[in-house]
């Protein structure tokens, strides 16, 4: 192999195969056509004298040589382009940039409005995108450039991964006004027992990507698994149920406050063991530590979210 032939683009393309495991998916990130793809790869499997890629059933898996091969061109990829942006000034007012993070649903409810007012007044020329990944498939995401940021109830053990804790939060009760634990409360009281808990039906969010489990883990661990009476996808769907039902959830303060000024729902402060706390990071990786662009954008974040 006379590695002064290889069009550099070519390596793009084998990263991009890499990640996604078909040709098709690999030339829309990268803009390209499919037989514009297809013709990439068979160049690359000349250099290269190997395969790359063999076709399966769940699509194209690497061979042992790409996997070898493949991390170090996304590493060194990536190191390019942040040492190439380096020197750049990011105008956000001028700028034309384009980010994609990650967010679950309750994340796009909590994070994305003030992001994005954010954007429309600093960047209006700039796009943004949510994209879905699941937690264990974010630090190579990031590491692919799939995603530039997550935000959410992250701490990955990556090589390359970076993360900056923006706040801790703590779980709380959320009800209808007129809900009253079984037995009865005590006037103004605020706070909700465990063997209030014990008696109540309650309704779990259980959405997908992001998601981390922790009512449900917290439930089991204090045997009140059997209190869940449904299961919704998103949390969304949460306030009309707790509204129109006899049922409480357990949600994040944070959300749980937001919905107290819109909606006649009524907070309950949880017995400690049934309150577990979690910290919300900033995730990203480490090639675009000094890209003007991501620099500037996790800023913005940091300014908008982070309490400490």
């Amino acid at each position: 192999m006379n590695f002064r032939q290889i069009d550099l683009n070519l390596l793009r393309v084998l990263v991009a195969i890499h990640r996604t495991r078909s040709v098709t998916e690999a030339g829309k990130l990268l803009a390209l056509s499919q037989s514009a793809t297809s013709s990439a790869l068979a160049r690359l499997r000349h250099h290269l004298g190997d395969d790359l890629f063999v076709r399966t059933a769940q699509g194209l898996a690497p061979t042992h040589a790409c996997e070898l091969l493949a991390p170090e061109v996304t590493e060194l990829l990536n190191r390019l382009e942040s040492a190439l942006s380096a020197g750049q000034r990011f105008d956000p007012a001028r700028a034309e940039a384009r980010w994609r993070l990650s967010l679950s649903d309750l994340g796009e409810m909590m994070f994305l409005p003030p992001l994005a007012a954010t954007l429309r007044e600093q960047a209006p020329l700039s796009r943004l995108a949510n994209v879905s990944v699941v937690a264990e498939d974010l630090p190579t995401a990031l590491e692919t450039r799939e995603i530039d940021f997550a935000i959410g109830i992250l701490n990955p053990r990556h090589r390359g991964v970076r993360a900056d804790l923006l706040f801790t939060e703590r779980y709380v009760g959320l009800t209808s006004v007129d809900w009253q634990p079984e037995g009865g409360a005590r006037a103004g009281a605020q706070r909700l027992t465990l063997a209030q808990m014990a008696r109540a039906s309650m309704v779990v969010p259980s959405p997908t990507a992001t998601f981390h489990g922790s009512v449900e883990k917290m439930l089991w661990r204090l045997k009140l698994q059997e209190r869940i009476v449904l299961r919704a996808r998103h949390f969304g769907a949460l306030p009309e149920l707790v509204l129109h039902t006899d049922l409480m959830t357990i949600v994040p303060l944070m959300y749980a406050e937001k919905l107290s000024r819109l909606q006649k729902v009524r907070v309950w402060e949880l017995p400690r063991e049934a309150a577990p706390e979690y910290e919300v990071r900033l995730v990203w990786h480490t090639s675009t530590a000094r890209d003007p662009a991501q620099v500037w954008i996790r800023d913005q974040v940091r300014r908008l979210f982070a309490t400490g």
